[in-house]
């Protein structure tokens, strides 16, 4: 029973941070946890460990657990890095993917595009995490694999903005994300190396200036004007 418990404390605390239910950086408070599932002290410091060893929390000693942050710092190495992982990772999917594992990529494939008809973000984001991951497995490199699955954690959380379309525009984009990850099945399942990291790259620079806006601030709400007597103003 307890084992069922840590199990589900450890699915939904996963999902709430990527939903963004568990804002980045928020206290993850150990008496209200272990009440809500049911579990004590000692099994769920396992489940934030393990949420730690993930990437999704971080846990300082007498401070006790966070939802890692997603701070100026993280965001710059993540949008360096993640588009060379996923090219490597795109890569070696092509050279090693199984029959089967291109069969779980097309069922994800159908969930998303579900998902992004029913104009459900959380949803969208969620099987866009799962689609990648497969194609992280497909990969078979213990060294890629990892890093993938951290950056899929910020991922998850940026993409919340851009399967919310604001306009016509966005929600072409999102409809061209739907096709590209179709033609990355076929790349993948057909082998063909150079054109499945093309469509990735294509793919990730797609969504990254919409993701970017995740990290920016907002407009100030008024015009800001110059006076025409300091127009000139050195």
């Amino acid at each position: 029973m307890t084992q069922n418990r840590k199990s589900q404390c450890l699915d939904t605390i996963r999902q709430q941070i990527l939903s963004l239910a568990l804002p980045p950086g928020s206290d993850l408070d150990e008496t209200k946890l272990g009440a809500e599932f049911g579990i004590s002290r000692t099994p769920l410091r396992e489940v934030l460990q393990k949420l730690a060893g993930e990437g999704y929390v971080d846990i300082t000693q007498n401070k006790g657990a966070k939802v890692v942050s997603m701070d100026m710092a993280v965001m710059r190495s993540f949008f360096q890095t993640a588009p060379l992982v996923y090219a490597n990772i795109a890569r070696l999917a092509c050279q090693n993917r199984s029959l089967p594992q291109v069969e779980a990529l097309k069922t994800s494939q159908q969930h998303f595009k579900t998902a992004t008809l029913n104009h459900d973000p959380a949803q969208a984001a969620m099987h866009n995490h799962q689609f990648h991951q497969i194609i992280g497995d497909m990969s078979q490199n213990c060294y890629l694999i990892p890093s993938l699955q951290r950056m899929l954690i910020d991922h998850t959380r940026l993409s919340q903005t851009f399967y919310r379309p604001a306009s016509p525009a966005e929600s072409a984009l999102v409809r061209q994300a739907c096709d590209q990850h179709d033609d990355m099945i076929a790349a993948i399942e057909d082998q063909q190396v150079e054109t499945a990291v093309a469509l990735t790259l294509q793919h990730w620079a797609l969504s990254q200036d919409r993701m970017e806006r995740f990290v920016r601030p907002d407009p100030l709400p008024v015009e800001l004007t110059i006076p025409k007597e300091t127009a000139h103003a050195i």
